[in-house]
């Protein structure tokens, strides 16, 4: 069911008396990204989907503190009372993997259980984070200015994203999903929302004690590598890998995908 409520759009799946789960998606996405897998675990959970500001259909929003993890956590968390759903099962995946962590390490209350996609902590070293700025800021410029095509078929051919880009299909299906996005609100999005905006939250994790599942395909060797470090630093975090996939496993691949978050809910 679509809702807005306030400010950011969100959908809802199943029986609003069932266990809730609260699904981020990553940049340039929407709340349909996780259809796949919430289509499955609907039968069991409630399952609220949310579009992050400046994606989807939370665009226009009023307050430029909106476009920031702390003003996007506070609208998140009005929706979380709005459902009756507090605490919940927090899953997100990169940007939103991000923003999950974020929702967890300070406003803890919200949080049951946590479930990480190739997502990072940020960037420990503060010239890193001013480096990755510069960079997200300079993507941003580009979002408004240079040909949004153009910009798709670069984006998805980074490293990252080669289990992408080495199918055709793939490639065009999800760069035709992404066509519909308003450059200028992704611009927004990523000077506020960026990598280089975020403070380092890699302190806090080894007092993070709620259950955690991280979760990355084999061939990102990239977050594979985070996320290792990740699941040794927090005391109640479980590392899942899927085969033959990379960065975007639940695009990639959805069964293996609900198939880890079922193992890790059934088993809490």
């Amino acid at each position: 069911m679509p809702k807005l409520a306030p400010s950011l759009y969100y959908e809802t799946y199943g029986n609003p008396s069932a266990q809730p789960i609260v699904f981020f998606h990553g940049f340039m996405g929407n709340t349909k990204d996780w259809g796949d897998v919430i289509s499955h675990l609907s039968n069991m959970y409630y399952c609220i989907a949310i579009d992050l500001p400046g994606h989807g259909k939370s665009l226009g929003l009023a307050e430029e503190d909106m476009y920031t993890f702390s003003g996007a956590v506070d609208a998140t968390v009005h929706i979380m009372e709005h459902e009756q759903a507090i605490p919940a099962t927090v899953v997100g995946y990169s940007m939103g993997g991000r923003f999950a962590l974020y929702m967890a390490v300070h406003f803890s209350y919200t949080c049951s259980r946590l479930i990480i996609e190739s997502a990072s902590p940020g960037i420990r070293e503060g010239y890193q984070r001013e480096k990755r700025r510069q960079l997200d800021d300079r993507r941003a410029d580009e979002l408004k200015r240079s040909n949004f095509e153009d910009f798709l078929r670069s984006w998805y051919h980074q490293p990252i994203f080669e289990t992408v880009a080495e199918s055709p299909e793939r490639l065009e299906q999800i760069i035709s999903k992404r066509r519909f996005n308003d450059t200028k609100e992704l611009a927004k999005a990523l000077r506020g929302m960026g990598v280089g905006r975020q403070d380092s939250l890699w302190e806090y994790l080894p007092a993070l004690y709620i259950p955690a599942l991280l979760v990355t395909g084999e061939r990102d060797d990239k977050y594979m590598d985070v996320l290792l470090n990740m699941a040794a630093s927090m005391p109640n975090a479980t590392l899942k890998t899927v085969p033959g996939r990379g960065h975007n496993v639940h695009m990639e691949d959805s069964v293996a995908m609900t198939q880890r978050i079922e193992g890790f809910l059934e088993k809490e």
